[in-house]
């Protein structure tokens, strides 16, 4: 039997049950594919890929199905990805063109990306820890109460309020500010508290200390307080519009797009690892290697975009927790570039892998042109 022969029976019935959500048989693949050979050979064909793990008969008188393995080698040696028409692409653009800020860019890609595929789309907004300063400002709230305002360069503003037993004097926090924004631009946030720390222990902000400590506290403690209100999520009502999709596998998949932190773990490691084994730098884990107890008849595709590739710090002596900079990401300390944040869609196991990844691709690369742009 032609291994190559039956990969490409494999491919048909894959493509076939993905249009129709129907259990293929050989009659469908014949007329539908060009194989030039007879029904007969389809059906030995078939027979091996069951007895091999990757189609699966639901009853005896219909056709095969794939199965997570089927998915899974159809994806890493079958899918054939087709990048997106100009015209999407220039739809994409516009679309993006008409963003005003960060925030509404992510939610502007998780409706767009949602809208593409038919499925949920999931964009992370970029991990604060992991940008680099833009602008550090201290506005005073009241006499012992101050704004703190990091600006990244990523475009995202976090704001903290700290308070101090004293009145500061105002030509004191001008210099402070002065000073941070002097040592810490374009450097690691993650390093931001040690920066102020150092200036507190200064003698020329001797008069600061206490406060400064205040201000280092909540900024060391944004890591902690990071979770899923960075998460940006769209077409979790398109689910139930899937004509196949029965309640008892709807209903679990719905309960797991509600645990948005174990998302954000899962499609972060999903699109790190995708640098290396993806298609295209993106990557596809299907039903049980999403190792979540909704999603085994699901499938996540997801891509990272924008780039953490500074790996300087303020003052060159690593993190203040102890940890690479990146937050972890660069565990072999390889010196690779993480990306910043990722972007995703979770659908069926039957979903149309070509156009999702497709999208997921395209939008990742718009978003890392967008961060780019705020990084000029």
């Amino acid at each position: 039997m032609s291994q190559d022969r039956r990969m490409l029976v494999l491919r048909a019935v894959v493509e076939d049950y993905i249009r129709t959500q129907e259990p293929v048989g050989s009659s469908a693949v014949t007329k539908d594919f060009p194989l030039r050979v007879s029904s007969a050979t389809v059906r030995n064909d078939m027979a091996a890929l069951e007895d091999e793990g990757y189609l699966v008969q639901p009853h005896t008188s219909a056709g095969r199905v794939p199965t997570e393995k089927g998915y899974r080698f159809f994806v890493d040696r079958l899918v054939k990805v087709v990048p997106l028409s100009v015209a999407q692409q220039r739809g994409i653009e516009a679309f993006f063109t008409q963003s005003v800020s960060l925030e509404d860019t992510l939610r502007r890609a998780a409706r767009l990306l949602a809208q593409i595929t038919g499925q949920v789309a999931v964009v992370a907004s970029p991990s604060i820890v992991k940008s680099h300063l833009r602008r550090f400002e201290m506005v005073p709230l009241a006499s012992t109460t101050y704004l703190i305002v990091i600006i990244s360069d990523t475009g995202r503003v976090e704001q903290r309020t700290v308070a101090t037993a004293m009145p500061p004097r105002q030509e004191d926090i001008d210099r402070l500010i002065t000073a941070v924004n002097a040592r810490g631009d374009g450097q690691s946030i993650s390093l931001l508290s040690r920066l102020l720390r150092d200036l507190g222990e200064s003698d020329d902000f001797s008069s600061l200390r206490g406060f400064i400590e205040n201000v280092a506290t909540a900024v060391s403690g944004m890591r902690d307080e990071e979770r899923s209100d960075s998460l940006y999520m769209s077409g979790a009502s398109q689910l139930t519009r899937q004509g196949a999709a029965s309640l008892s596998t709807l209903a679990p998949l719905l309960d797991a797009l509600e645990e948005q932190v174990v998302l954000m773990r899962l499609m972060g490691s999903v699109s790190r690892s995708a640098e290396s084994s993806g298609v295209g730098g993106v990557g596809v884990a299907i039903g049980s290697e999403t190792h979540t107890q909704g999603l085994l008849n699901a499938s996540v595709v997801t891509s990272g975009y924008g780039s953490d590739d500074s790996k300087g710090s303020m003052d060159g002596s690593g993190s203040d927790d102890g940890t690479n900079e990146t937050g972890g990401d660069d565990p072999d300390n390889s010196g690779a570039a993480a990306p910043l944040a990722f972007v995703g869609s979770i659908g069926p196991t039957h979903m149309n892998y070509p156009t999702t990844i497709s999208a997921v691709k395209a939008v990742a690369e718009y978003l890392s042109a967008f961060i780019n742009r705020q990084d000029s």
